[in-house]
């Protein structure tokens, strides 16, 4: 039986990263899988992050985050979530970083850089990080992981892949979704 220092857990991002990999199966093969899909899923970037605006703007809860002024945009700022508009400068730029977001998902390497920056994708979503007026609850981040994580399923589905290669992109991103899941939670636990 493996030993785990589970305080080093919640100390070490790196430890805890590893520990997470290991214990869900994640290594060399999932990660082939994801950059595999990259030609695939590049093309159709732009019309999974409408997808996921359109959701977040389909209720209050999740609309009023967009309101404040987002960590790195320096233009104007909606009024109120009532006249936000889905071509609001700052819904541009907001869309901007999830387009990048997916990019980096399926054409980076799996080192330590993308592990800080997937472990900042929780944090920012908190007054930890970026802008101090952002504090989407934990509830609403679940939900949107949820919808990010359905609507991959449905594209690469959607792909025609042969079986043994949807299977296998499935799972991996599947796994990917768990880890940005625990890095995002990560940052709801009280200190």
């Amino acid at each position: 039986m493996k030993q785990i220092d589970e305080q080093k857990l919640e100390s070490d991002l790196g430890y805890r990263f590893g520990y997470v990999t290991e214990f869900m199966g994640f290594g060399e093969d999932d990660i082939a899988a994801i950059h595999g899909s990259a030609p695939l899923l590049a093309p159709i970037v732009p019309a999974l992050v409408d997808a996921v605006y359109e959701k977040l703007f389909s209720y209050d809860a999740t609309k009023r985050h967009f309101v404040p002024r987002q960590s790195g945009y320096e233009g104007d700022v909606p009024e109120s979530v009532e006249t936000l508009q889905m071509d609001h400068e700052m819904i541009q730029f907001r869309k901007q970083h999830l387009g990048r977001y997916l990019e980096r998902l399926v054409t980076k390497p799996y080192d330590g850089d993308m592990l800080n920056y997937l472990d900042l994708v929780g944090k920012i979503h908190t007054p930890k990080a970026g802008s101090k007026e952002l504090d989407v609850p934990l509830v609403q981040m679940n939900a949107l992981m949820g919808f990010v994580s359905d609507a991959l399923i449905a594209t690469i589905l959607g792909l025609g892949l042969d079986a043994d290669t949807a299977g296998r992109t499935l799972r991996a991103f599947n796994k990917l979704l768990w880890l940005q899941n625990d890095l995002i939670t990560r940052h709801y636990q009280a200190d």
